[in-house]
Parts: structure tokens; C-alpha cells; sequence
């Protein structure tokens, strides 16, 4: 299992690397745009502001259970995930070029991505209670996810695992929410 862990960080490593040597100057700023859009939830505040304006009772619906999906995964990431583990964020290099992709590195444990958790938290809620809305937002979520390993702040792995909770506390949500 040792072995095994050890090559996933391997590739893991490498594609963070990959990505980080890529040459995308029109794509970096779009990324950087949104992970920023993203910080503190305020993308997933806005998603949820239009849901429940121009929705009537079913955007309201997808608001409310989007919203109970990302504080449950937010909580669980960020207040659990990230104090048991101790994953160091990634080595940036701060060439000039690349500054145009960076956004400010976090403090806390790479591991899991809040970021990610709340995206997907967010999306898959809302798109359980308005199937309409699944596509666009998990395709939104996927793009936060991977603005993040981009402007170089996460490994894939941390935005794997941001997801699958992100996933998670939206059924656990779902589950919450039909009971009461």
C-alpha cells in the first residue's frame, strides 16, 4: 500500500508539474479570475442569489439545498480535513510569466481543497433539486476545481478529494433536507 501511495504522489506531482509549465497566457487570467470569484464562497453566494431570483420555487429549492451542500462540505473540509493532514502546499516558482496565473497562497493544509469541496457541494446540491442546472454547474465546479492547481495553490489529488466530499455532503444534504 506504501508503494503504492508513493507512486499516486508521483503522478500526482507530475501533473501539478505539467501544468505549471504550461504556457497558457490567455487562459491564466481567466483561471486566476475564478479561483478568486471562489474565495470565501461568494460565486457559490451569487449562484444561489440567481437560483432563487429568476428560479421561482424550484431555483429557491436549488438554492437552499446548494447552499446546506456547501456548508456541510466547507465545514467538513475546512474544519476537519485540513487540521488532520499536514499536506504542504506546492513549491511555486515566481517567474515573472507565471505571476499573471497566481493568486495568493493559503496558509492551510493542501489537503483536501476547500475550494473544490464548496463547488461541488454547491453544484450537486442544486442540481438535485433542479436537474436543469446540473450540467452547468458541476461544469463550473470542475473549472474552480482545476483554477486552482493552475494558479498553483493544490495538487490534483487535493481537488479529487475536494470533490468527492463536495459530492458527498450534497447526499448527506439531500438526505437532511428530505427528512425534515
Amino acid at each position: 500500500m506504501r508503494e503504492l501511495l508513493s507512486e499516486a504522489k508521483v503522478v500526482d506531482t507530475a501533473v501539478y508539474g505539467a501544468i505549471a509549465a504550461a504556457d497558457t497566457p490567455h487562459l491564466d487570467r481567466g483561471m486566476r479570475a475564478l479561483s478568486r470569484a471562489a474565495d470565501h464562497s461568494n460565486l457559490w453566494f451569487g449562484a444561489a442569489g440567481a437560483l432563487a431570483l429568476f428560479g421561482g420555487r424550484r431555483g429557491r429549492a436549488a438554492a437552499r439545498r446548494g447552499l446546506v451542500s456547501l456548508g456541510i462540505a466547507s465545514g467538513v473540509a475546512n474544519l476537519v480535513g485540513k487540521p488532520l493532514t499536514t499536506r504542504r502546499r506546492p513549491e511555486r516558482e515566481e517567474l515573472a510569466e507565471l505571476a499573471a496565473r497566481q493568486v495568493p497562497m493559503p496558509r492551510s493544509s493542501s489537503f483536501p481543497s476547500g475550494h473544490t469541496a464548496s463547488a461541488f457541494g454547491f453544484a450537486t446540491g442544486a442540481g438535485a433539486a433542479w436537474p436543469a442546472t446540473s450540467a452547468p454547474l458541476r461544469a463550473l465546479a470542475t473549472l474552480v476545481g482545476y483554477s486552482r492547481v493552475h494558479t498553483g495553490v493544490h495538487y490534483p489529488a487535493d481537488v479529487v478529494a475536494g470533490a468527492f466530499l463536495g459530492v458527498s455532503a450534497a447526499e448527506l444534504a439531500g438526505r437532511l433536507l428530505d427528512r425534515a
